[in-house]
């Protein structure tokens, strides 16, 4: 999956909907945008950096408000 998010910052994907893993050896399939759409923002956050525009409805939609903390930027 850190191939994936590191696409995502780097604006390979753009306005994506939704991230699916896969794992062929057994044969099972899982959406993981919840936990990709928290750690751009958690990156976002320890960089002091906002979530692309591109990601910021994806990251919305994935990360639900009431888990969201605001960061404060140190001066």
């Amino acid at each position: 999956m850190e191939t994936v998010i590191q696409d995502l910052l780097a604006g390979e994907y753009r306005k994506p909907i939704r991230v699916v893993a896969f794992n062929t050896a057994e044969r099972c399939s899982e959406d993981v945008s919840e936990h990709i759409a928290r750690e751009i923002e958690r990156r976002g956050n320890l960089q002091l950096n906002d979530v692309p525009s591109y990601l910021r409805e994806f990251v919305d939609r994935y990360s639900p408000q009431d888990l969201q903390q605001f960061s404060l930027r140190l001066v």
